[in-house]
């Protein structure tokens, strides 16, 4: 039938969030778009728009993966704020240890290239980030600490999270970022394994 798209369009799409995510924005060209997606030119853009509307769409496709993985982890109940850090880490570590996915996190990646991103892409990178300091606090609250401690410990493990998003990508071994993550969870009060 004439005009029928005759690929899986959530697929093409999982796959152009995998070229964001290990190239980054930046180097993430059409060419490598269309290898990574394995559409033509016509059929990336007829599908998805422009570069910067197909980085949107990735990003919204990364947020409904892991955002609830997140939400559950933080939905307690938790004895301590330690707890809740931990058991936000803990998706961290266990995202970075997939090999199903790229290295490290396309939120932090898309972060480290703020610049180069359209004003909706900075909008939506930076309102990703703030969500996930905004559900920490409140997990924070709810295990117990203080309005000042929930939101010095969110800040802090966001920071975290991030950081080891990057070390992944620069090769470090999943021991150390385990060793890291526990070093945050003490930090926030809480035992470690």
């Amino acid at each position: 039938m004439a005009g029928r798209k005759q690929f899986d369009v959530d697929e093409a799409l999982r796959r152009a969030m995998h070229v964001f995510w290990r190239w980054g924005y930046s180097e993430a060209s059409i060419d490598r778009l269309t290898e990574g997606t394995g559409l033509g030119r016509g059929s990336l853009y007829g599908t998805f728009g422009d570069k910067n509307a197909l980085f949107r769409k990735s990003l919204e496709r990364y947020a409904q993966t892991y955002q609830p993985l997140y939400e559950q982890a933080l939905s307690g109940p938790h004895p301590s704020p330690g707890d809740v850090v931990s058991a936000f880490l803990q998706v961290a570590l266990n995202r970075i240890a997939d090999p199903t996915v790229p290295d490290g996190c396309l939120l932090t990646v898309s972060a480290t290239q703020f610049p180069a991103l359209d004003a909706e892409g900075r909008a939506m990178v930076r309102a990703l980030i703030d969500g996930l300091r905004t559900r920490l606090e409140r997990a924070l609250l709810a295990a117990g600490a203080g309005e000042q401690e929930a939101a010095e410990l969110a800040l802090c493990a966001v920071a975290t999270n991030k950081s080891l998003a990057v070390l992944s990508r620069a090769g470090f071994s999943g021991e150390d970022l385990a060793t890291v993550a526990a070093a945050a969870t003490r930090g926030a009060g809480g035992a470690t394994e």
